[in-house]
């Protein structure tokens, strides 16, 4: 007997919004390839390979959608438009927003999709570090800069300042999954800034050149 119909047509898009979902909620090894087909519209084995190779290379698929689109976030950091502080202070508030934000798993995929793996899937966890470094690359640029214009002074505790903010960029992923709301790690911020204001060069005082000489 001849088919009748057509075949449903695999959404490959909405597919991949699924597997991101289900990664970001559970993480890169508890998501198993049969949960992934059965989010992904109950595709079948071969449609999954075909479409994306192997759960490694799906997971590799997501986090790139992810950081097109909810880790825009950290992009302040990269913009030498604003002013150092403010590129640091935007990134932590739209962070804590959207880390929070209930139309998605809360925390962050970068810092808890695949922070413990098993050795077969250390290339997963590195792939994650290599983002997270990024994250911290940018916090060190703007606290550099920040020193290079004269906005904070080049003391030893100023050097602290990039692994302070970036613990606790990281950190509001443990925070956000445990319940804390935007409001809460939003008046966080504001206590955190206060360090860099109080690191700041005051005017009439000493430029952080001179305090260097």
């Amino acid at each position: 007997m001849a088919r009748t119909g057509r075949p449903r047509e695999f959404d490959r898009d909405k597919a991949l919004e699924a597997a991101l979902t289900l990664f970001w909620a559970q993480g890169y090894e508890p998501t198993s390839l049969n949960q992934l087909k059965a989010r992904m519209g109950n595709i079948s084995p071969a449609s999954f390979y075909a479409a994306f190779g192997s759960k490694e290379a799906l997971f590799r698929e997501v986090v790139q959608r992810y950081l097109e689109t909810y880790g825009q976030v950290t992009a302040p950091l990269w913009d030498e438009t604003l002013a150092p502080r403010d590129a640091i202070e935007q990134t932590l508030r739209r962070s804590a927003r959207m880390q929070t934000d209930r139309s998605h798993p809360s925390g962050c995929l970068i810092v808890l999709g695949g922070c413990n793996c098993s050795p077969e899937n250390l290339s997963v966890q590195a792939l994650l570090a290599t983002e997270r470094e990024r994250s911290r690359r940018g916090i060190r640029a703007c606290v550099e800069r920040a020193v290079a214009c004269g906005e904070l002074a080049a003391l030893p505790t100023t050097e602290t300042l990039p692994v302070l903010f970036t613990a606790f960029l990281h950190g509001m992923a443990c925070e956000a999954r445990d319940g804390d709301g935007a409001a809460t790690l939003d008046a966080a911020v504001t206590t955190l800034m206060q360090v860099w204001d109080g690191l700041a060069v005051k005017p009439g005082l000493f430029s952080a050149a001179d305090r260097l000489s």
